[in-house]
């Protein structure tokens, strides 16, 4: 059994330090490009408005995703760039982030419906969240998504 302490933190763009947007860079590079064999410009200038929500254990970034606020991404506000370690992978990092996602969102820019641009194979882990799917599948970077919305 792992042992360590695991905690949530939440900062604007602008408040994060070199470790962190580090920490932050490495774990997306590591997962979208490496692992899931991704040539994008993951820096798409949106980082800038969000709320990075990340999730460490110890010294480590378990799992990371971005708070958008309406506008940015889509009409509603949003939760992108989902992402975890792949060696934290069905420890419940991916679900516990996406819960606190839901609640801190909620909590920054209101109660309101949820978009996200969901990877098809994720779909039915979004939809234990309340995300229900809407539109066509579209590819992203050569990976299937579709786009869900939690009211």
């Amino acid at each position: 059994m792992e042992t360590g302490t695991a905690y949530f933190l939440q900062k604007p763009f602008e408040a994060l330090n070199p470790f962190e947007l580090y920490a932050i860079i490495r774990l997306r590079n590591e997962v979208f490009v490496v692992e899931q064999n991704c040539v994008f410009q993951d820096a798409d200038n949106k980082d800038q408005a969000c709320l990075h929500l990340m999730y460490w254990k110890n010294e480590e970034l378990i799992a990371y995703c971005r708070l958008v606020p309406p506008t940015v991404a889509y009409d509603e506000m949003s939760i992108g760039r989902v992402v975890s370690s792949p060696y934290h992978r069905k420890s419940g990092a991916g679900r516990q982030l996406i819960a606190e996602a839901i609640q801190r969102i909620q909590d920054a820019f209101g109660k309101g419906p949820i978009r996200i641009g969901a990877q098809c194979y994720l779909i039915k882990f979004y939809g234990s969240f309340g995300f229900i799917e809407e539109g066509e599948m579209y590819l992203e970077d050569g990976i299937e998504h579709i786009e869900m919305v939690r009211q």
